[in-house]
């Protein structure tokens, strides 16, 4: 599947320029917009992979745009700009503009820019996704560890017939082991301590 881009610049000649060499290179434009809030809009609305923006939209700026797009984790952002100023290096570093152009420029020198923008942009959605299902998996065994714990002190059981005891509620209930052990930690919280059989 064609990875869909959306162009924002305040110029309609570079907008033309920019969605004619997507085409060329087999990128699907999506939209254009010369402002802002209608780029921002329809990056939203038409679910983009990368969208190319001027540093200087009018209404919001392409900045704003890409710190936004970088928080809500939507689609990276190549930005454009007349001149390279100190600034403008640094804002686009803190916004995470995965890339940057300077005009006038070319598909030559637009178009690999892209290509690493989208490499770069998934290698970064996919470690993050990464380290997400490992903070959840250390959550989970820290949860079930705790649970058991307070079964083997309430009911002086082993370590692993307490496991075998949240095991087997897991299965009955129809539960993640990790509910299971919430739930016995929130009782634990709620009653002082179970009742021993």
């Amino acid at each position: 599947m064609r990875e869909r881009v959306i162009v924002a610049d305040e110029d309609a000649t570079w907008r033309k320029n920019i969605l004619a060499w997507l085409g060329t290179a087999g990128y699907q434009a999506v939209g254009e917009a010369a402002d802002g809030a209608t780029a921002l809009n329809l990056i939203r609305m038409r679910q983009v992979d990368l969208a190319v923006i001027s540093a200087h939209l009018p209404g919001i700026s392409g900045l704003e745009i890409a710190s936004i797009l970088h928080e809500d984790k939507l689609a990276p952002v190549i930005l454009s700009c007349s001149q390279l100023w100190e600034d403008v290096l640094e804002n686009a570093k803190t916004a995470r503009v995965y890339g940057l152009v300077v005009k006038p420029f070319d598909e030559t020198v637009l178009i690999p820019v892209i290509t690493f923008a989208l490499t770069n942009y998934r290698e970064f959605t996919a470690l993050e996704q990464q380290v997400w299902k490992l903070r959840t998996t250390l959550e989970n065994r820290k949860a079930i560890e705790k649970a058991k714990g307070l079964l083997m002190e309430n009911f002086n059981i082993s370590e692993s017939e307490a496991f075998r005891r949240i095991q087997k509620l897991s299965m009955d209930k129809r539960l993640s082991m990790r509910e299971v052990a919430d739930a016995i930690i929130l009782s634990q919280g709620l009653t002082g301590g179970f009742k021993k059989k």
